[in-house]
């Protein structure tokens, strides 16, 4: 399977031959002791997958359920008439599926599939950068792409990427891709990663956003098993970064989560405002966090705009 994929997680391995995933995680490591893949948290990549990067074919069959939960929590925080930019990636392929329901939306995007997601929502402008076509993951990069970022200024940016560390925050295996990552971050006043759980504590080589840079994470709850990526997504929070966490886990694969594993969600505030950050703007994602996704009365809604405006 991880020949003919690239990579493969552990549940869907689990599903597939019918057994335990402690079973499965002993097998992967045996396999790894010989040479034949490496091992990822929550699943398997083929040998040498801290430079090699999986196309778009494998990627979309890796943690299905997980990502879907993700871009369920992660669309309810985008409100209407927004303008923002989403990034390459599966993740967010599913994230501009649901952002195709919001009104008045206008999405900057590298990404094709992200376009093509969007392309038959009557109320959202969709705006492509330019650049040089990528077809691993149908993404524009290169000058033309960061150039066409320029001047650009929007509320947040969605991005993903390979791995995702506190030490080093947001990084990908490709150099131009984490190029045109890094102008889309500079392009917006927030930035909000769209991580599962298997990136967790995984490093690659390009560094896209430092963890200073990251305002909000919106993952997947880790297995009980997974103390690395728990550790992590501690860490993370300890630097400051807002975790939204949507309750995927012990779903299986699929294009849906069941509903026993309908997305609950979680932040942990910002204890103090990080270098860069105005106090009053800070204020206004704590009330915004409070809200837990529930509409907000209208003075309170008011107050935060406010606060925003500012």
């Amino acid at each position: 399977m991880v020949r003919a994929n690239g990579a493969v997680s552990l549940r869907e391995l689990a599903r597939v031959v019918q057994t335990s995933e402690v079973t499965v995680r002993r097998d992967v490591r045996a396999l790894e002791a010989e040479g034949l893949l490496d091992r990822r948290h929550g699943g398997a990549v083929l040998p040498g997958g801290f430079t090699r990067e999986s196309g778009f074919p494998q990627k979309s069959h890796l943690a299905t359920a997980e990502k879907t939960a993700i871009a369920d929590l992660a669309a309810s925080f985008v409100e209407e008439g927004e303008a923002i930019v989403v990034g390459a990636g599966t993740t967010t392929q599913e994230l501009a599926r649901r952002l195709a329901r919001v009104p008045g939306l206008t999405v900057v995007t590298n990404s094709l599939l992200v376009a093509q997601a969007l392309a038959h929502a009557n109320r959202v402008e969709v705006v492509m950068t330019g650049g040089t076509l990528r077809g691993s993951n149908y993404a524009l990069v290169g000058s033309g792409a960061e150039q066409s970022l320029q001047g650009l200024r929007v509320s947040r940016a969605f991005l993903s990427g390979s791995g995702l560390t506190a030490e080093r925050g947001l990084s990908t295996s490709n150099m131009l891709s984490a190029s045109v990552d890094r102008a889309l971050v500079q392009a917006a006043a927030e930035v909000v990663v769209l991580a599962d759980h298997t990136k967790l504590g995984s490093d690659t080589m390009f560094q896209t956003v430092p963890t200073d840079l990251i305002t909000r994470l919106v993952t997947d709850e880790p297995p009980a098993h997974d103390d690395r990526a728990a550790t992590e997504l501690q860490a993370l929070a300890d630097q400051g970064v807002q975790i939204a966490v949507a309750g995927a886990s012990g779903s299986q694969g699929g294009d849906a989560v069941p509903a026993r594993h309908q997305q609950q969600r979680r932040d942990v505030p910002l204890p103090a405002p990080r270098r860069g950050q105005i106090p009053g703007a800070q204020a206004g994602l704590r009330a915004a966090s409070m809200l837990g996704g529930e509409q907000a009365p209208g003075g309170e809604r008011a107050r935060v705009a406010d606060l925003r405006r500012r």
